[in-house]
């Protein structure tokens, strides 16, 4: 799961990026979120020979002839293709992630985005409302924060179920600031 809590001062026996309530009095929670990467290295090298060996299929017939040479750009060029729309979602899905900071006076989102400015977003955890619609929002379990004036999603790039278990643990750790 793409969601890793940094909690202070520890709880003890807490694992690491586990959730665990602090004790303490200022306590402050951090919660940085990140996409899946369902490709690594391996994969992408897999896919890449992959696909050339089926690029490399239709130029078997014509080994040999001037017909080959004609063809080995096109193939060489959709491959090129390939690797580069891959390297990019890569690369772009590293730079996406959000992270948020809850304590007793304050609760502050930043979300780095890959070409865009990062946005910046904060409240009195007192006032804020935290939503989990099942149904009917943008997405299953569509996550927001409501509060100072506006809404915004959270973790829009992590699967419903991932959602749910960040809402609840979003919600024990605002009731437990209050």
């Amino acid at each position: 799961m793409p969601v890793y809590w940094t909690i202070s001062p520890k709880a003890p026996g807490t694992p690491p990026g586990a959730f665990a309530l602090s004790r303490s009095e200022g306590a402050e929670y951090r919660l940085s979120l990140s996409p899946n990467i369902s490709m690594g290295p391996r994969g992408f090298a897999r896919m890449i020979a992959l696909s050339a060996g089926f690029l490399a299929l239709p130029l078997i017939a014509v080994l040999g002839t001037p017909v080959l040479w004609g063809l080995l750009p096109f193939a060489g060029a959709a491959l090129w293709a390939l690797w580069y729309a891959l390297s990019r979602n890569a690369a772009e899905r590293q730079r996406l992630h959000e992270e948020l900071r809850l304590t007793r006076d304050a609760i502050e989102i930043t979300r780095t985005n890959p070409r865009a400015p990062a946005q910046h977003w904060h409240a009195n955890p007192y006032w804020v409302r935290l939503r989990l619609q099942d149904k009917g929002g943008k997405v299953e379990n569509y996550l927001t924060l409501e509060g100072s004036g506006r809404v915004v999603e959270l973790g829009a790039f992590l699967s419903p179920e991932e959602r749910a278990a960040l809402h609840d643990d979003l919600s024990l750790a605002l009731r437990h600031l209050q």
